[in-house]
């Protein structure tokens, strides 16, 4: 890594000289005015979204669609402080295989707003007339659906709070609902909802979860919404890990620019985007969006190979005592199982998919999970396994189950997520289970042992594969082999069992 000798702030008023050491914005950032209001500015909307209508800007286009962040949760407040300092910039670094490194200030984010501190802001800036979208990275679990019956929990505490008449809003369908009201109450066309999280359908469960809550708000309003709001699917893609202090200091050293919070992440990028918008939408195919009429077939393919795939590492993964997601899949065992579940069990699920090859994705995939300069932290895909399994890898596993087809590998994955949920790994050594139902998940995971299906037997989890005695017959054996004989000796076992991928 080469060092400056000096290093300059990142902030608007240091852009010339920030500019003389790596790339920033030519476009006039005065000029740009809000169009977009983005509800959760993490590190994936910022190497994402955002990058994509920088690109965008940098042509000379879509100066009228500036993003506007807000942030939802309380911790959201670090956030804020960072891109306030530093004007809403900050530095995108893309980590190439070979070591290289690919840096670019970003400039699209004019400001960010932090709803619990200030719920009426984040509401005007959504009910501006000038905002024609509000997109959203709230993660799988910001929803707030059943996972087994796809509902919308009206019985949620914050949600039934937000639904109290003049309450301050705390919820993203309380601060979104509210400002869709008051553009209707001002003769104002609504905006679009942009899903951009990692849910099959997200446009249509982002369509059944806004207009539930405006409907439990006030029927009129949600029959509004119904009617007049677009609600357009996605998929999107960048492995983008959580940034750490050493990313903070390469930029710094390597770069000269002190970013106090970079985002990294890997050369790869896909966004495909249904066109089904209100009020318009930035030319976002001219930067290499694609821009289609329906998302599904992409979506599927994502979701359950690579989505699903990063489950099927990370668990046995951890449990065989790897830490960086390129040191699993560089171990030839893994990259084995990997292709084998992809191959035998998620692609007999997908529909064709225009224009893809879908051995080539395969073997990308593998490819973009094993590079070790992103340095993907195993514990980052372990996070949250309540919010995922059931939407990325079960749909598998029950199409599976109702073709016919391979499913021992799926079941395999939900018996190392039940072993790792038992806190301990295999030299007795405390796991972190992080998860918004971690108590509950490890409170059962250890009757493991004495109760071999006690983890499956969670019907708001799994629905009813506890009543399939072909799931249960696999998923039993896996958990047995894993307490008796450790993930790499079960791995080794359904390797052998499943043949040569192509």
């Amino acid at each position: 890594m080469t060092s400056t000798t000096s290093t300059v702030a990142l902030s608007p008023q240091n852009l010339a000289e920030v500019g003389a050491r790596v790339p920033v914005p030519t476009y006039d950032r005065s000029a740009i005015t809000p169009g977009i209001v983005h509800l959760g500015v993490g590190g994936f909307h910022r190497a994402h979204q955002a990058m994509y209508l920088d690109r965008l800007m940098e042509q000379g286009q879509a100066l009228d669609w500036g993003i506007r962040g807000v942030g939802v949760l309380p911790h959201d407040a670090r956030m804020k402080e960072v891109l306030d300092r530093q004007g809403g910039l900050y530095t995108l670094m893309l980590k190439h295989p070979d070591g290289t490194r690919e840096p670019r200030v970003i400039g699209s984010i004019l400001d960010f707003t932090l709803a619990p501190q200030d719920p009426e802001a984040a509401v005007e800036a959504m009910a501006d007339e000038r905002i024609r979208i509000v997109s959203l990275t709230v993660t799988e679990g910001g929803y707030n659906v059943d996972d087994v019956t796809g509902e919308f929990l009206l019985d949620n505490p914050d949600v039934a709070a937000d639904l109290v008449g003049g309450a301050a809003a705390r919820t993203s369908f309380g601060l979104v609902t509210e400002a869709l009201r008051r553009r209707r109450d001002r003769g104002l066309r609504p905006f679009t909802i942009m899903s951009c999280d990692n849910i099959q359908g997200n446009g249509h469960v982002a369509r059944k979860v806004f207009t539930a809550f405006a409907w439990a708000r006030d029927p009129e309003l949600g029959a509004w919404v119904e009617e007049n709001v677009r609600f357009p699917s996605s998929m999107v893609d960048r492995i983008t890990p959580a940034t750490t202090d050493d990313d903070r200091a390469e930029v710094r050293e390597r770069f000269g620019v002190d970013d106090a919070w970079p985002v990294v992440c890997e050369p790869f990028t896909q966004w495909v985007l249904e066109d089904d918008f209100t009020d318009g939408r930035p030319p976002y195919e001219d930067a290499g969006v694609q821009v289609v009429d329906d998302v599904e077939p992409y979506e599927l393919m994502k979701l359950r190979l690579l989505n699903a795939s990063h489950q099927a590492l990370c668990y046995f993964g951890h449990l065989a005592g790897y830490r960086l997601v390129h040191e699993v899949v560089q171990d030839p065992l893994f990259a084995r199982f990997l292709l084998q579940y992809m191959e035998r069990e998620g692609t007999p699920t997908l529909p064709p998919v225009p224009g893809t090859d879908l051995d080539a994705y395969r073997h990308e995939l593998i490819a973009r999970f094993s590079n070790g300069e992103v340095r993907d932290t195993v514990a980052r895909l372990c996070n949250e396994s309540s919010d995922r399994i059931p939407k990325w890898l079960l749909p598998v596993v029950r199409h599976q189950l109702a073709h016919g087809g391979e499913f021992f590998r799926g079941a395999a994955v939900v018996a190392s997520w039940a072993r790792y949920a038992e806190g301990v790994d295999e030299q007795g050594n405390p796991i972190e289970v992080s998860d918004r139902l971690a108590d509950r998940l490890v409170a059962t995971a250890r009757r493991n042992r004495a109760e071999p299906t006690a983890f499956i037997a969670d019907r708001s989890l799994f629905g009813d594969l506890v009543d399939d005695e072909r799931f249960v017959a696999e998923y039993t054996a896996t958990l047995e082999s894993l307490h008796d004989r450790g993930a790499r000796a079960t791995l080794e076992d359904l390797v052998a069992r499943g043949g040569t991928p192509r």
